[in-house]
C-alpha cells in the first residue's frame, strides 16, 4: 500500500503545484518503478480519490497540524492518508503503519527523523478526534462539498433549485456510458452480447448503455470492432441535434479527441472536416476513426481564423469550443483545484472569437450547434444571448422537444443538462443562419 500512497502524493503534489492530473500521474507512476501494475492503479484510485474530497481533507488536515508543513511531499501524503481513513474501505491500522513507513522512503532530500513521528501522530489525533473535528469542519462549505469557495456561490447564484445537486453528483465516480453503432448492431442484439459476457446494461435513450459495473475499455464486448464507443450519454446529444443528412458539407470544429466526430460520421455518410488546433490530438481523432472505420479530413487549425478555410461553406458546423469544462469535474477531478475564477472570463473570451468566426463558415439556411461541458452561465447561454444581440441573421432552435421525446433519465433546463446519476454537465444551443 505504501508505494501507492507515495505514488498518489507526488501526483497530487504536481496538481496542487498547478500541473494537470493527466500528464502528473504517469509522472508520478513513473518515479516509482518498483510498483507493481497493481501498486500503480492504487495510487491511481487514491490520486483521484483525495483530489475529489480535497477541500474536505484540507480542512480536516488544517486542523491537526499546529504550523504549515514546508515538505508539501508530507504534506500530500497526509493528504492521501486521510482520504483513505475517511472514504477507504481500508484497514485503519494499515493505513497509518504503511503511512509512516512511506515517509521514510521519501528521497532527495530525505526527511528528518521526526516525519514518522509527525506523520504516525496526525493521523492518531485524526481517529481519536474524529468526531471533535467533523463537527468543526461541517460549518464549512468548502469541506462539506470540495469545491472553492467562488464556485459554490456561483452555482448558487445561477441555479438556486440544483446548486447542492450538482455539486454532489460534481464527486461522484462517473458512469461508463457506451454508444452503440447502429451501422453495425441493435440494441437487442448488443443488450444480448453484454449478457452472455456476463455483463449488465441499462439502456438511456435511443443508443446509450450504460455499464451497471465499469470495466477496462479492452474488455468491453465490441469496442475493438467499433461496435461500440465510450462516451458519456449527454455527449451523445450533439450529433442528433445537429440534424446530419446525407451528403452535407459538415464542420466539427475543435474536435479532438472524437468522439462526436465519430457518432456524426455513425449517423449520415457526410462530408465531414475535422479541425483542430493541436496536431497530437488530431491523432487521436484518427485513432477513433481508424477503429471505426470511417474517414473524414483532418486539419489542424485556429477555429478562431480562416487560415484554413478553403472557402466551401459547411451545412452543418458543431462548434465543441473550449471552455472551464466546469460540467465534467467527477470524470476530471483536478479541474476544480486548478480553475480560478478568472479563468471563466478567459474562456467567455475565447469562445467570442470562435463562435462569431465559424457563424461566417455556414451556409445560409444551415444549422450551427454549440456546445461546452461547462455549466456556467457565462460560457453557456450568457455567450449565445451577447450572440444573438449582435447577429440578426441568427435564430436560436427549441431542443426542449427533442431531449423529452427521445432520451431518458435526462435533467436539463433551458439546453443546460443538469449533472446527475446519468449524465455530465453539457451545453447545447443550435443556431440556424437565416
Amino acid at each position: 500500500m505504501y508505494l501507492s500512497q507515495l505514488i498518489a502524493a507526488d501526483a497530487i503534489n504536481q496538481v496542487l503545484s498547478g500541473r494537470n492530473l493527466t500528464l502528473a500521474l504517469p509522472d508520478a507512476q513513473a518515479r516509482f518503478p518498483q510498483a507493481t501494475p497493481q501498486q500503480r492503479g492504487g495510487g491511481a484510485d487514491l490520486s483521484y480519490g483525495t483530489l475529489r474530497f480535497y477541500g474536505e481533507i484540507e480542512a480536516y488536515l488544517s486542523l491537526l497540524l499546529e504550523k504549515p508543513l514546508t515538505d508539501h511531499r508530507i504534506y500530500t501524503l497526509l493528504l492521501v492518508a486521510i482520504y483513505q481513513l475517511l472514504h477507504d474501505k481500508a484497514d485503519a491500522f494499515t493505513v497509518v503503519n504503511q503511512a509512516v513507513h512511506a515517509v521514510s522512503q521519501l528521497k532527495r532530500p530525505a526527511p528528518k527523523a521526526w516525519a514518522k513521528g509527525l506523520v504516525n501522530g496526525v493521523l492518531r489525533n485524526f481517529l481519536r478526534q474524529k468526531a471533535h473535528l467533523t463537527a468543526l469542519v461541517s460549518a464549512n462549505e468548502v469541506a462539506c462539498y470540495s469545491y472553492p469557495q467562488w464556485w459554490i456561490n456561483k452555482l448558487k447564484l445561477q441555479y438556486p433549485q440544483h446548486w447542492q445537486q450538482m455539486l454532489l453528483a460534481g464527486n461522484q465516480h462517473p458512469p461508463m456510458t457506451l454508444r452503440m453503432n447502429q451501422k453495425k448492431t441493435t440494441m437487442p442484439d448488443y443488450l444480448n452480447q453484454l449478457q452472455n459476457q456476463a455483463m449488465e446494461g441499462i439502456q438511456l435513450g435511443l443508443q446509450a448503455v450504460m455499464l451497471t459495473k465499469p470495466v477496462a475499455v479492452e474488455k468491453v464486448p465490441g469496442f475493438k470492432e467499433g461496435v461500440v464507443s465510450v462516451q458519456d450519454y449527454g455527449a451523445q446529444l450533439a450529433a442528433p441535434l445537429l440534424d446530419v443528412q446525407a451528403g452535407m458539407r459538415v464542420l466539427d470544429a475543435c474536435c479532438a479527441p472524437g468522439g462526436k466526430t465519430g457518432h456524426l460520421l455513425e449517423m449520415a455518410n457526410v462530408n465531414l472536416t475535422g479541425l483542430d488546433s493541436d496536431e497530437e490530438r488530431l491523432a487521436r481523432v484518427q485513432s477513433n476513426l481508424a477503429r471505426l472505420q470511417l474517414q473524414a479530413d483532418l486539419l489542424v487549425g485556429d477555429a478562431a481564423t480562416d487560415a484554413w478555410f478553403d472557402g466551401k461553406l459547411f451545412d452543418r458546423i458543431l462548434a465543441d469550443v473550449p471552455c472551464t469544462a466546469s460540467g465534467i469535474v467527477r470524470r476530471h477531478v483536478d479541474i476544480k483545484w486548478l480553475r480560478r475564477e478568472r479563468d471563466v472570463s478567459t474562456f467567455v473570451l475565447q469562445q467570442r472569437k470562435i463562435l462569431p468566426s465559424l457563424w461566417q463558415r455556414l451556409a445560409k439556411g444551415g444549422k450551427l450547434l454549440y456546445v461546452t461541458c461547462s455549466v456556467f452561465h457565462e460560457e453557456n447561454q450568457g455567450q449565445i444571448d451577447q450572440f444573438l444581440n449582435s447577429h440578426a441573421d441568427a435564430t436560436q432552435l427549441p431542443i426542449e422537444s427533442i431531449l423529452s421525446q427521445q432520451y431518458n433519465n435526462m435533467t436539463y433546463m433551458n439546453g443546460q443538462l443538469i449533472p446527475n446519476d446519468f449524465h455530465d454537465g453539457f451545453f447545447y444551443a443550435l443556431l440556424q443562419k437565416n
